[in-house]
């Protein structure tokens, strides 16, 4: 018989909201910090436990900061397709920030091309291909925001699929004002538009994401729950949320799964899929959240199928690996 969990790994699926920021291992990041020479800010027993977003970004500045070589970022974008081959992910939408990676910040295209190195050498090998969205800083300005977007414009680089934002909403308070030009801009020349909203922002976070940054889908977009109004639009608009449970969770968004409005948007008709954000971070892989959420909502293999195909909808893989995962998804 066939376990809960070697189910939810053979389901096919993609993951849509997941950054590589939140992919290193304790080990390689105690092994990066000695060839860097630097100090450990705490114990690695204790890298995982966070009192809040704060100090979670904090500690991903950190750790992020420690990959300075190209060899470094390559080998790093080569264990995430094997990361997501173990999880049964077919396909991932990789967000990844410049600006929490201090030695790449200025040196974008380098970037990218060493993430393509990577990914490029993991489907030669027969590994799951991803696409990347390149992610602005809230606290970034709109003259920054434009000059990414003409870079990323400009390279037309086949790897990257879409313009992203994230950062602590609650920090930065409301930025929709600010990047709504770069986003209309990124639109218009092809990229696609991701953005973080109703995180430690309200439902504000939401519509501004919705009306100002022509947002296709959401990433995370829970707290959408607070006002109806906003769910009848985003059902209206078909517009998907990629919500990551045990990270609201970890973070203290929500207390406990049980209060996670997750189910009650799906219930009301939002599309959702569902996602890891920061996998080793926080301790859990894509086929574990598919099976703790089928747990704890009673989910049939119908919603389960429901929700993976709108994850490989919501992507941003091309039609052709559309087509191939949608009809293996009908088979599973």
């Amino acid at each position: 018989m066939v376990d809960a969990r070697a189910r939810f790994v053979a389901l096919p699926k993609a993951e849509i909201h997941v950054h590589l920021e939140g992919t290193l291992e304790a080990a390689e990041i105690v092994a990066l910090a000695a060839a860097a020479g630097e100090a450990l800010p705490r114990a690695p027993e204790d890298f995982l436990r966070f009192k809040d977003l704060a100090d979670f970004l904090t500690f991903l500045d950190w750790s992020c900061g420690l990959v300075r070589s190209t060899e470094q970022m390559t080998e790093l974008a080569y264990r995430f397709s094997r990361r997501m081959q173990a999880a049964g992910t077919r396909y991932a939408d990789v967000i990844i920030n410049p600006m929490h990676w201090q030695a790449w910040q200025r040196r974008v295209p380098e970037l990218i091309a060493a993430l393509d190195a990577g990914f490029t050498a993991a489907e030669a090998d027969g590994l799951p291909p991803a696409g990347l969205c390149i992610s602005l800083l809230r606290s970034q300005t709109a003259d920054q925001a434009l000059e990414l977007v003409e870079l990323l414009t400009s390279l037309k680089h086949p790897r990257v699929v879409a313009l992203s934002i994230d950062g602590n909403e609650a920090a930065a308070g409301r930025t929709g004002p600010r990047f709504a030009e770069a986003f209309r801009r990124a639109g218009a020349r092809g990229l696609h538009r991701t953005v973080h909203a109703g995180e430690s922002s309200g439902p504000e976070g939401v519509r501004d994401a919705v009306e100002l940054l022509g947002a296709e889908r959401i990433d995370h977009g829970v707290r959408a729950i607070e006002e109806p109004t906003l769910v009848a639009q985003l059902v209206e608009r078909a517009i998907p949320l990629d919500i990551c449970p045990t990270s609201n969770v970890s973070l203290g968004i929500f207390p406990t799964l049980a209060a996670h409005p997750l189910e009650a948007l799906r219930r009301a008709g939002v599309r959702i899929s569902v996602n890891t954000d920061d996998p080793v971070l926080f301790g859990v892989s894509h086929a574990d959240e598919y099976a703790t959420c089928a747990a704890a909502f009673g989910w049939t293999d119908d919603v389960v199928r429901a929700v993976a195909r709108t994850s490989i909808e919501a992507s941003f893989a091309n039609p052709d690996l559309k087509t191939r995962l949608l009809a293996d998804l009908a088979a599973w």
